[in-house]
């Protein structure tokens, strides 16, 4: 089983980071009792810049929660496609030969799924075997690239396609004015991103995966997700978040290793999720990862933002195309999310 490539597609919107907070501050306006704390917050989740699937100007145009998802399944189809597209190119599998497609997102719904919709305009094949994924957040890039990979396991002569697409723009509260919605709406961003998963019949190239392991962490529920209001999603967003990870990481990622018979320094190459500042030096610190270990992670954060489950997807691109490890290094890709829960998988260059 191969990752036999990984391709990113945004919307045209891309704004400064400086740019949207003084967008934000006229956007909620008299009803922040304090501007500059959401300035400070804003400051410091380490972004420079975002796309949006909108320009700044349309979103006073929502006035619904069934708007806003009219716009995510829109938007959704025009972004899955490029990354799918993209994504099959650089994998030389062409779009009749694909057999599974898992699609992940946690910013908006539909029935028929994005999915379905994406074989329609795409013309794939009446037979594919669809796997449509809500709820899991920022985990279910890892988590999608696992289950592409079960499926292959028993499958060797077929390609499997993981799509994610979250517009987190989309789900902005104006009425929410907690920490944890001011966090968000300098944090997450919009993107999509596709992973082309092969069977080992297929001879592809690409990192080859060694192995995966689901982690779940009974009753953390509360620690991030979505509260579902009449007026769409509100955020749920623990400060507890870092303290779980430098807890229960670096120990997790030990056992999944020795399972396997390697250890932690035996370990060239780190795909993990951006989450945020406190998120990735969290993880810094449980996996002991101080000497350039996480540029990739960082820099995905800077230029993009945390694009949720698209997030570990657009550094395992960036990782495949700019700072490919040497033949044989071993590697690990994982990420966190709701549940609490975190997904791990191992590979080798």
């Amino acid at each position: 089983m191969r990752i036999a490539s990984a391709a990113s597609a945004f919307p045209k919107h891309y704004y400064s980071q400086k740019f949207l907070l003084e967008q934000l501050q006229e956007y909620w306006g008299d009803r922040l009792p304090n501007p500059q704390v959401l300035a400070r917050l804003h400051r410091n989740v380490a972004v420079e810049g975002r796309h949006l699937a909108l320009p700044t100007e349309k979103y006073y145009d929502i006035a619904t929660w069934g708007q806003a998802n009219d716009l995510w399944i829109e938007v959704a189809q025009e972004l899955g496609e490029q990354a799918l597209c993209c994504a099959l190119h650089h994998a030389g599998v062409e779009t009749g030969d694909l057999r599974a497609l898992f699609f992940a997102s946690v910013t908006g719904i539909s029935s028929p799924s994005i999915d379905a919709l994406l074989v329609n305009r795409m013309g794939l094949p009446a037979n594919i075997r669809r796997v449509p994924i809500f709820g899991l957040g920022c985990v279910a890039g890892a988590a999608g690239i696992a289950r592409a990979a079960d499926y292959v396991r028993a499958y060797p002569s077929q390609a499997a396609a993981l799509v994610s697409v979250e517009l987190c723009s989309l789900t902005i509260q104006r009425d929410d004015l907690s920490v944890a919605n001011l966090i968000s709406s300098g944090l997450f961003a919009d993107g999509s991103a596709a992973v082309i998963v092969t069977g080992d019949d297929l001879n592809a190239s690409g990192p080859a995966i060694l192995a995966t392991r689901s982690i779940f962490y009974p009753d953390t529920e509360e620690m991030m997700g979505w509260k579902v209001t009449e007026k769409g999603f509100r955020i749920t967003l623990s400060p507890e978040v870092p303290t779980l990870i430098r807890e229960h990481l670096g120990h997790d990622v030990d056992a999944f290793l020795t399972d396997h018979g390697y250890k932690r320094g035996d370990v060239g190459s780190w795909v993990l999720h951006t989450g945020g500042p406190k998120v990735l030096e969290a993880t810094a610190t449980a996996l002991d990862l101080h000497n350039g270990q996480l540029d990739a992670s960082w820099d995905c954060l800077k230029k993009v933002g945390n694009l949720s489950s698209a997030s570990v997807l657009v550094v395992l691109e960036d990782v495949m195309r700019n700072r490919r490890p040497k033949p044989g290094t071993l590697g690990i890709l994982a990420a966190m999310g709701p549940g609490f829960c975190s997904e791990l998988v191992l590979l080798e260059w």
